[in-house]
């Protein structure tokens, strides 16, 4: 394998620093209503909001953590009103977990302060031409992390 350039170390370093604190401040966002969830359960419920349903078990292992961990989260959500569990249409013994009508609500008040906090910032603190530059290294960073 060729050497890695000290340039695409310098840019690795950057953009995960970076990415970090947006991510930090997009969490922060999350949190709309005041409710105080954790980020184990803000994970779970932005997971559930993105993919629509999973099982207990589906989600504890893509999270990596342990089926009766995944149980206390659920249960927390679902105290508050977040999710909602049914029996799975093709398997009965096993539950599924879904966002509820709340749940979705919050998501989509989630998602737009979110967007409103970003595009905000863009327009206050960028030049247009810093933001066309933002849309061609978006671009780029999406054929980086595409398989």
């Amino acid at each position: 394998m060729d050497e890695i350039s000290p340039s695409a170390v310098r840019a690795s370093e950057d953009l995960r620093t970076v990415f970090g604190r947006l991510h930090r401040r997009l969490r922060e966002l999350s949190d709309v209503d005041g409710s105080g969830l954790t980020p184990s359960q803000l994970t779970v419920f932005g997971r559930l909001a993105k993919d629509g349903e999973a099982s207990a078990s589906a989600l504890a292992a893509e999270e990596g953590i342990r089926p009766q961990s995944m149980a206390a989260i659920l249960g927390a959500l679902q105290e508050r009103g977040l999710v909602e569990r049914r029996s799975d249409p093709q398997d009965g013994r096993r539950q599924v977990v879904s966002l509820s009508a709340a749940g979705r609500e919050r998501a989509a008040g989630g998602r737009a302060a979110r967007a409103g906090w970003l595009a905000t910032r863009l327009q206050d603190r960028c030049t247009e031409a810093e933001r066309q530059a933002l849309i061609e290294a978006a671009s780029i960073l999406e054929r980086v992390v595409a398989p």
